[in-house]
């Protein structure tokens, strides 16, 4: 339910300066940046334990001119961060944003290491899709899981409130629209009217909703729903009833690299590093280079909505470093034999035409040559044996579009101006991708997560002061 309540003069039961509706990774971040500000946030979280969208994914976030790339010698800056996010989405991601999180982000993660004790480093053993300069940051375990508990950790250390199980269930708003509060619901059904100087939505998009995702999203409507269950878009509904403008409501990060049925998230590095994908009549259908997000829809478009990503030993060491790899092999998803016969009969594969598949992969490395699907092969070491393969479908991981903010993470309404005390960050406000999953650029879920969050979290505790 979320539902807006209006009244002439609302009455509250408690009153904070500050509430923040969600405990993932824009959250979090921003009520420690609220409390550097002075100001203790309440954040309300649904769940008795927070995890969220964050703890689904691989918890890197891209930042340009960070100490870590200094000490790998990568030189690299805001400014060509800001062409590779617009080149992704086709020149269409909002530029004020994108100029905004490409600015901040290396900002962020030095606070975050520096202030809130978040061993990042960088990722330094392969290239993610888009990016011209190797700047994705992560814990030492590669994992989301691992970014919120490092993240929950620090807000413990600050002695701020989390209140888990409290699911905001109503937004409470004066007669002309401000909001001044909202209804909390607990899992026993008792409700309690809190009331706020400021909110500020992180309570992701809107995935986990089918109504919204058939509106949105036709072409996704049938599939895996990789993201929290709670994301149903509760942001993007307060909003919309407090006259809020929602724009590039079809962008979304979606995933072609998924193990089926094991349902485990298989990086992206398998391709990225000289891998490829086949369908189930073991050819290749699509150029693989265009990246994970639009590798979705192509992968759902294949015959049983079904691909095999295949790689060798030498990728499958890369890929080790994520956890949900090594549960993959773990599960036995990821089959491995000493010649590609062997492999084509584990997966169920023709092998006549897998056969085929890596010998004109292998020809166009050699000739460093751009293929008919337009891959381009001029980079990536030969496959050698022993090879691999994962039995993978299309996902939609989370939406991206959503509130429109201001470079203070401020909501604008339809008529242009903020709307007083509201923020949004994270999936509930619109991103950098552009309207569609082919903008989608490496990392921009947890680059609008963690640095929109700071810059809020900041912003909206300086208004409660104001």
């Amino acid at each position: 339910m979320s539902r807006v309540i209006r009244e002439a003069a609302p009455r509250f039961e408690a009153e904070v300066p500050l509430a923040i509706v969600g405990a993932g990774a824009a959250g979090l971040t921003a009520a420690l940046a609220a409390a550097e500000e002075g100001v203790e946030a309440l954040v309300l979280e649904g769940d008795a334990l927070p995890r969220g969208s964050t703890a689904l994914s691989a918890g890197l976030i891209p930042a340009a001119g960070t100490r870590w790339q200094a000490a790998a010698g990568i030189r690299d800056d805001a400014a060509l961060f800001e062409a590779d996010i617009q080149a992704k989405a086709k020149g269409r991601a909002l530029p004020q944003l994108a100029a905004l999180l490409a600015r901040e982000a290396a900002p962020a993660l030095e606070w975050l290491a520096g202030t809130q004790g978040l061993p990042f480093s960088l990722v330094d053993d392969f290239d993610y899709p888009g990016h011209s300069r190797r700047r994705m940051h992560g814990l030492p375990g590669r994992s989301g899981a691992e970014l919120l508990d490092g993240l929950r950790a620090a807000t413990e250390r600050a002695g701020l409130p989390l209140l888990t199980g409290a699911r905001v269930t109503a937004l409470i708003g004066d007669a002309a629209g401000a909001p001044h509060g909202m209804e909390v619901t607990r899992p026993d059904g008792a409700r309690e009217r809190i009331g706020a100087r400021a909110i500020l939505f992180a309570c992701s998009g809107y995935g986990g909703d089918r109504a919204l995702v058939r509106a949105h999203l036709p072409r996704l409507a049938q599939a895996l729903y990789f993201g929290h269950p709670g994301n149903t878009g509760d942001a993007v509904k307060w909003g919309a009833g407090l006259g809020a403008r929602l724009v590039q409501m079809g962008a979304h990060q979606g995933h072609g690299n998924v193990a089926h049925p094991a349902g485990i998230l298989i990086t992206w590095a398998v391709i990225g590093e000289g891998g490829f994908q086949v369908n189930a009549a073991g050819r290749r259908f699509w150029n693989e280079a265009q990246g994970y997000s639009e590798a979705a829809e192509a992968v759902l478009a294949q015959p049983g909505g079904i691909a095999f990503s295949v790689f060798d030993a030498r990728i499958a060491a890369i890929a080790r470093q994520f956890p949900d790899f090594r549960a993959a092999e773990a599960q036995g998803a990821a089959l491995a034999a000493a010649r590609v016969e062997e492999l084509a009969a584990r997966a169920k594969l023709p092998p006549a035409a897998l056969a085929a598949s890596f010998a004109d992969v292998e020809a166009m490395k050699r000739a460093r040559a751009t293929d008919a699907l337009g891959r381009d092969w001029s980079r990536g070491a030969p496959l050698a044996a022993p090879f691999h393969a994962v039995r993978v479908t299309g996902a939609l991981f989370h939406t991206q579009g959503g509130l429109l903010v201001d470079e203070a993470g401020r909501v604008l309404s339809e008529a242009g101006p903020p709307i007083p005390g509201l923020y949004a960050a994270g999936g509930a406000a619109c991103g950098v991708s552009g309207p569609e999953a082919s903008g989608y650029l490496s990392g921009n879920g947890l680059l609008s997560a963690m640095v929109l969050g700071r810059i809020a979290g900041r912003e909206a505790a300086r208004f409660t002061r104001g």
